[in-house]
């Protein structure tokens, strides 16, 4: 439908691969490297005129092929006295900076007179007609560095090739597939066969030798490179094989307004300005292996026929193909009569696909769409969501989205999770060089899939780069530690007791009560956070219950795990503590299965007594019933006290288990006291206006800040913001 062609077009070419490179392709890790190499200052003498023009390079090797010289059209240009040889005419911004402070500047020299003024160009090895070496004006042409005048070769600059075929400009090309020089039957050079990045000293000193050379001065640039295998990349204008993207850009860009992207910024950011400035997609490659280009050409006439399945090769080629390898070399042997002119002999033309297609069609290839499984395809496209690094906003986020775009016109996934780079603990690109690569086998081996999974999920938001270390993964492994000690601590004692479980109604006791609104309120907060595409908020909920599991409820609950045997309290509750803690860590098991799919799965198969996977049970909901925030409110406030109490006996150096004289805490909210003292009995109580009334054994809650003052005075010194301890016997708490 016209939405591929061919073209010659100036593309970033692999001499050493012997292939182009898409434009997304550039975009992958390590395509642009900073190098430092040599620039030139060219004399081009003008033809009927008694001065040079300065024209500047950043690529020697080009001049061979130079057609034309370029000025902007906004830019002042002077003459300049040189030191040797005719005076130079370059822009006047630049003189300094080329020439030196002492440059003598003559008289400005207008754009008019230079445009369509003719030179000797710097070699004159391939033969040219009158229509080249010429001055053109070019809006691209700055005086930000250079010397305001810029040499144009259209067989190596894309805008270079534009502005030739709009001035009429021949290209020259003496450049073969090897990204070195050739012979051919239009000329040659001294260089045929050398690559030509290697040729620039030899160029250089030939300009030198001919007197043309003002200048060399080493210029640092961030230059391509192949991604594969880092060699240079030149700009090469060469036969390829396009995809007509630029002309969907419209429908691209309205298909990604409505994918959901996480992080959101990347849609309109590093993706969106990435379609905004799209251009058509290279999709041919010169290799030997990848899926084979479809097209047929004609020997006689030319005319190119596209084929869309193995039956219509089948049918134009008059054989049974069924069992044709649809790869070189056995698809090249197909041979089809022309369907223009009905001769035989249109064969396949040479060129294989960019690999990044075949991954664009992945949604329909899978499938073997359109050929069969249609209700399963339509059933399952669009995807849900794709989730990658960054680096593939240019890669399989583009491809997909381009190749769909053309063929269903509709995006292939509904959202994407854009996910950062890992690097080393100091910050630093993994690499082999570098020696700081982390084997991920060792990794697996010694620590397990799934600390490993925890690790990404909970350290750390995933939009940032992931600084990676053993070290890490050990830190948030203990989080797994606590659930397994957790789990061991309710097998033990369940087994102790012969507990089994059964249906029953909810405990009312008031520490099952908290960590059941506490399981369901994690329930909800994973669930919406993974529904957002959230996996570390997901984490983070589920870290803090098994805090709160291990480090309070249980511990909080052992007698009642022990006193059924010891036979000093009634069984039930006993039997309500062992079924509201399998509870949680049966509902924990399901939650953690996205997260440690084995160690989720152990925990469901044991406590459930089932051989069947977590995997293939249903997602937990939350009990709205079940909540109960004004006791998670009252559970946070004791916690609070008693984590602060633990600090100011840390920093007083008294241990845990030294009982106190006395403990005074101080809050700004009377509310808060007056639940709280008739919840304990009257245990705590309200602190009178006179601290010496204060009795000892009693916990008392202050409830205003002013009292601070009246306690220094009844010897409690020291009093801070947050809490302090006196230096007299009894330790004081402030907790606001």
């Amino acid at each position: 439908a016209g939405n591929i062609y061919e073209g010659h077009k100036v593309v970033p070419y692999c001499g050493r691969c012997g292939t182009a490179l898409s434009s997304h392709e550039l975009g992958q890790p390590g395509a642009y490297r900073d190098v430092t190499e040599p620039s030139v200052y060219v004399r081009f003498p003008a033809v009927e005129r008694d001065y040079d023009l300065l024209v500047w390079t950043t690529t020697p090797w080009t001049l061979v092929s130079n057609v034309a010289a370029a000025v902007g059209p906004d830019v002042d240009y002077v003459r300049v006295k040189s030191g040797h040889g005719r005076d130079l005419v370059m822009a006047a911004t630049r003189v300094a900076d080329v020439l030196g402070e002492d440059a003598e500047i003559l008289w400005p020299v207008e754009v008019g007179e230079l445009v369509g003024l003719h030179y000797e160009r710097p070699f004159d090895l391939l033969p040219m007609d009158s229509s080249g070496a010429r001055v053109v004006t070019a809006d691209f042409v700055t005086v930000d560095d250079g010397s305001g005048i810029v040499h144009l070769a259209p067989a190596f600059g894309e805008i270079d090739r534009e502005i030739g075929e709009a001035e009429g400009l021949p290209v020259l090309n003496p450049v073969g597939p090897a990204a070195a020089f050739v012979d051919s039957p239009d000329g040659s050079t001294p260089w045929t066969g050398m690559f030509v990045k290697d040729a620039d000293p030899l160029i250089i000193d030939a300009l030198a030798a001919s007197h043309k050379l003002e200048r060399v001065v080493d210029y640092t640039h961030s230059y391509p490179h192949c991604w594969r295998c880092s060699t240079p990349l030149i700009y090469w204008a060469k036969p390829t094989w396009f995809a007509r993207t630029s002309a969907r850009k419209a429908d691209l860009l309205r298909e990604n307004d409505g994918i959901g992207w996480h992080p959101e910024h990347i849609r309109h950011g590093r993706f969106g300005d990435w379609l905004e400035n799209n251009v058509d997609w290279a999709l041919s490659r010169d290799r030997f292996w990848g899926t084979p280009l479809p097209v047929w050409r004609c020997a006689d006439c030319g005319t190119d026929t596209c084929i869309g399945s193995v039956a219509e090769l089948s049918e134009r080629s008059g054989r049974d193909l069924t069992d044709l390898d649809l790869h070189r070399p056995a698809v090249d042997e197909i041979v089809i009569d022309c369907p223009e002119c009905n001769q035989p002999g249109a064969r396949r033309v040479d060129p294989v696909l960019d690999a990044w297609f075949d991954s664009g069609a992945m949604p329909a290839a899978q499938f073997h769409y359109p050929f069969e499984n249609e209700a399963l395809f339509e059933q399952r496209f669009p995807a849900d969501f794709i989730c990658e690094a960054i680096d593939q906003t240019r890669g399989w986020f583009y491809s997909l989205l381009a190749v769909n775009t053309l063929v269903f016109d509709r995006s292939p996934y509904r959202n994407v999770v854009c996910l950062a780079l890992v690097v080393d603990k100091d910050g630093q690109k993994m690499s082999k060089t570098k020696g700081n690569v982390i084997d991920p086998w060792t990794v697996l081996d010694t620590r397990g899939a799934d600390a490993l999974r925890w690790n990404f999920f909970s350290a750390g938001s995933p939009w940032t780069p992931r600084r990676f270390s053993v070290e890490a993964i050990d830190e948030s492994a203990r989080f797994l530690v606590t659930l397994w000690n957790t789990y061991s601590f309710f097998v033990t004692y369940a087994n102790l007791d012969a507990w089994e479980p059964e249906v029953s109604a909810p405990s009312a006791h008031v520490l099952d009560r908290w960590v059941r609104s506490r399981l369901h309120a994690t329930i909800a907060a994973v669930t919406e956070s993974l529904d957002a595409f959230d996996a570390l908020r997901g984490a983070q909920a589920l870290d803090r219950f098994v805090d709160d599991l291990s480090n309070w409820y249980v511990r909080r609950s052992r007698p009642r795990f022990w006193n059924a045997d010891a036979g000093s309290a009634p069984e039930r509750h006993t039997s309500a503590a062992h079924g509201t803690l399998h509870e949680c860590l049966s509902t924990v098991a399901l939650l953690l299965a996205p997260f440690t799919p084995f160690v989720a799965d152990e925990l469901h198969r044991n406590l459930s007594d089932t051989s069947e996977s977590v995997h293939l049970s249903d997602w937990p909901v939350a009990d709205a019933g079940a909540r109960d925030d004004a006791l998670e409110t009252e559970m946070e406030r004791a916690r609070a006290v008693v984590s602060l109490g633990l600090s100011a006996r840390n920093e007083a150096k008294l241990k845990v288990r030294q009982p106190l004289r006395r403990a005074l805490v101080l809050l700004p909210d009377r509310g808060a006291f007056s639940e709280i003292v008739q919840k304990t009995g009257g245990r705590l109580r309200v602190a009178p206006d006179d601290p010496s009334a204060l009795a000892d054994g009693v916990y008392t809650l202050w409830q205003d800040r002013a009292l601070a003052a009246r306690l220094g005075a009844a010897g409690f010194d020291g009093v801070r913001a947050h809490y302090s301890i006196a230096h007299s016997a009894d330790r004081l708490l402030e907790a606001y």
